[in-house]
């Protein structure tokens, strides 16, 4: 079945009834002024007064003043133009006398007749008017004719919901309304909307505060593309033309107000109905009596969502157009419902999108930490924009000796399980690493914890340990894609690593490589949405990230590695429109290592001498580094941590120092319990030592090992 564009007036041949652009051709004509010659009688008039019918008006009259074009019309005070039973031409019905006994489809309105098309009055209508299909009465190019059929409304209303309905936010919704009805059911639309809008069965606190959401209406200026000329019209009524100036912009409804009453009693009323006359004032403000032209030519319409009033429409028409009829409140009814409705699930979906993005956000870091000896970058990228959850992670996490474990990782599916799972199996290797447990250990223990949360759950995960100081990067893989290390020269190469079977099979064995992981190479560590898609597979992907890698460290010369943050956005822009089948997460580390002339590390005997001995070779150390300006805090720091660690130690005590941006010193035992901070009473002959440690360092902890604990501070470098 075709659909038909319908509105108060026929549009132009292509032209979309709801297109605000369609109001550019229905101005009404300006009126003639006095004393100007009369046009003479057109063939259709010259027609009617030959079958004795009286000539009816125009269905507005544009000469009217503002508030009386309606009552005119309305009141027909001459009686000229009425039918016998005394109705107004603009809604007669008259008689056709049909001839033969073929009886032709009706037409509907709206139907604009085809370019060129011949006929009775065809003539007449291409000399600069056009009839009037019911009444037989010429009507003015550009005045807007009243829907009189049914038909016409039903189909305006589908038309418009389906417009409505299209909208998947909140501002389409609203702006779908106002495309909608304006110009074919009104001249202007105001919609007013709580502020803030309840969310589903939240019940809001506080008074009722109505917002002004948006406003439309029809434009002043005229289109002159497509070839529409500008035609001549008169002085619009500054009612119509500033409605957001004059009107309140919020507006707090009073219990047991005329407002209140009438949003309570959710049907549309006209304006001049005793409840919109008090309710308007109040929603409008002090200039609302300008908005609102007199007669039946507003309509209040509440919009009620699936538990309560969300808002209020108001619908409006200039004085010189018809004013709205009894079933005009069902077409309001119906355009506030459907968008009251629109606009609720909206809210809920706005919601559940929020729900969903911030799950996702807290589930990955938040910021990546600042290790020394490495720097890091990283990219997350949804599958869709509409639904930004999934299963891919990654994360960096400091371990004891300068370390840092770096994991990427990748649960099966796109929805909210997929990211509760994710989040689960993070903070389990969150945890794991905090153990300080080798990488295939804490892939076997990620394996466990993926077939308690069931039978199901699946992932893939790569998990690497890199030191700094030994410049050697450990990694175990759990059918993961194998990471690409791009070296300081240019080379890219993808890293020979054992596959492994993916978390969640069980049963099977992990096995880590050691590698080495020279000063200046850059490691990126991706999940398979980078490098697989429905186009390639996921060793051509691989492929054409090697060559990616290498091309764009090209571009920086042999002895400069490529800015990281730069990397990974050249990294993303080999992404292909058909590439986005699943979400993506990135993580690449500069390696920058620690040099060994910045490295100092001695093993003392867990014995009473230990403290002094570790101040005589902390001074030495700095007197080495030209740092003797912070022997003095540093000797009463290391003595501190020693003399805790040899009071309880039964092998030896290890203790380094590294010169970086800043001054780490660590100290291990064997010895598992970890140290806590407490406030040491009068008496007390000991128990002052971390509190000089949290008050002279820049930072400190204490992290537990397979074999003990290393305890760790660091001072800023003069």
């Amino acid at each position: 079945m075709t659909e038909h564009p319908t509105s108060y007036e026929r549009p132009q041949p292509g032209v979309d009834p709801t297109d605000p652009r369609g109001a550019l051709l229905r101005t009404p004509a300006p009126a003639r002024p006095p004393g100007a010659t009369p046009l003479p009688p057109q063939p259709a008039q010259a027609a009617q007064a030959r079958t004795g019918e009286t000539p009816g008006t125009t269905a507005s009259g544009a000469s009217a003043p503002f508030g009386k074009a309606g009552q005119a019309g309305q009141s027909g005070q001459s009686g000229k133009g009425k039918d016998p039973a005394g109705g107004d031409p603009e809604h007669s019905q008259p008689a056709v006398t049909e001839t033969g006994t073929h009886r032709p489809r009706p037409v509907p309105e709206a139907i604009p007749a085809q370019p060129g098309g011949a006929g009775p009055g065809a003539a007449e209508r291409g000399a600069g008017g056009r009839q009037e299909r019911r009444t037989g009465q010429g009507v003015v190019p550009g005045r807007p004719t009243p829907m009189r059929r049914d038909g016409d409304r039903l189909r305006f209303v589908g038309a418009a919901t389906r417009r409505i309905a299209r909208g998947i936010d909140l501002d389409e919704i609203v702006m779908g309304l106002c495309r909608a009805t304006v110009p074919t059911f009104s001249d202007a639309i105001l919609v007013y909307l709580r502020d803030p809008l309840p969310v589903g069965d939240e019940r809001p606190t506080g008074p009722v505060v109505l917002r002004l959401r948006r406003t439309d209406r029809i434009p002043e200026e005229r289109d002159t593309e497509n070839g529409f000329a500008p035609a001549p019209q008169p002085e619009q009524p500054a009612e119509l033309t500033e409605l957001s100036a004059v009107t309140a912009e919020l507006c707090e409804v009073r219990p047991g107000g005329a407002l209140a009453e009438v949003l309570r009693g959710v049907r549309p009323v006209f304006a001049d109905a005793p409840a919109a006359r008090a309710a308007l004032p109040e929603l409008l403000g002090d200039g609302g009596e300008l908005v609102v032209p007199s007669g039946q030519r507003a309509i209040l319409a509440p919009l009620r969502g699936r538990r309560r009033v969300i808002g209020a429409a108001v619908f409006l028409r200039r004085p010189e157009r018809i004013a709205f009829e009894a079933d005009d409140l069902l077409v309001a009814a119906q355009l506030a419902t459907h968008s009251a409705l629109g606009i609720d699930k909206a809210v809920l979906y706005g919601r559940e999108a929020y729900i969903a993005d911030e799950l996702q956000r807290t589930m990955l870091p938040e910021t990546l930490p600042r290790p020394t000896g490495v720097r890091l970058a990283s990219r997350y990228l949804p599958a869709a924009e509409t639904a930004r959850v999934g299963g891919d992670w990654y994360d960096a996490i400091p371990l004891p000796g300068s370390r840092v474990a770096l994991v990427v990782g990748d649960v099966m599916g796109h929805s909210m399980t997929s990211a509760a799972i994710m989040g689960q199996l993070r903070t389990t290797a969150q945890t794991l690493a905090g153990l300080d447990l080798p990488p295939q250990e804490v892939l076997h223990h990620l394996d466990e914890q993926a077939q308690r949360l069931g039978t199901d759950r699946m992932a893939t995960c790569l998990y690497a340990v890199y030191d700094p100081v030994s410049h050697r990067i450990t990694i175990a893989n759990a059918g993961h894609p194998p990471p690409v290390l791009l070296h300081l020269g240019g080379r890219a190469e993808v890293l020979r690593v054992p596959a492994g079977a993916p978390i969640g099979v069980g049963g099977v064995d992990f096995e880590a490589v050691e590698l080495d992981a020279p000063a200046g190479a850059t490691l990126l560590l991706y999940t398979d949405g980078l490098v697989e898609s429905r186009l390639r597979d996921v060793w051509t992907g691989i492929e054409q990230l090697r060559e990616k890698l290498a091309a764009t460290a090209q571009l920086t010369g042999p002895d400069h590695p490529p800015p990281l943050e730069a990397l990974c956005d050249e990294v993303l822009d080999m992404l292909g429109p058909g590439d986005r089948d699943d979400d993506i997460a990135l993580l690449a580390a500069r390696f920058d290592g620690i040099a060994p002339s910045d490295v100092a590390y001695w093993f003392l005997e867990p014995e009473d001498a230990a403290p002094g001995r570790a101040r005589r070779l902390a001074r030495r150390a700095l007197s080495r580094w030209g740092m003797e300006d912070m022997s003095d805090s540093v000797e009463l720091l290391v003595s501190e941590v020693v003399t805790n660690a040899v009071r309880y130690a039964s092998r030896p005590v290890t203790l380094r120092l590294l010169r970086t941006d800043v001054l780490r010193c660590e100290v291990g035992d064997d010895v598992p319990q970890l140290p806590r901070l407490r406030q040491a009473r009068a008496t007390d002959e000991g128990g002052r030592g971390l509190y000089l440690v949290n008050k002279l360092a820049r930072r400190w902890g204490a992290t537990r090992l397979s074999t003990g604990k290393v305890v760790w501070f660091e001072l800023n470098r003069g």
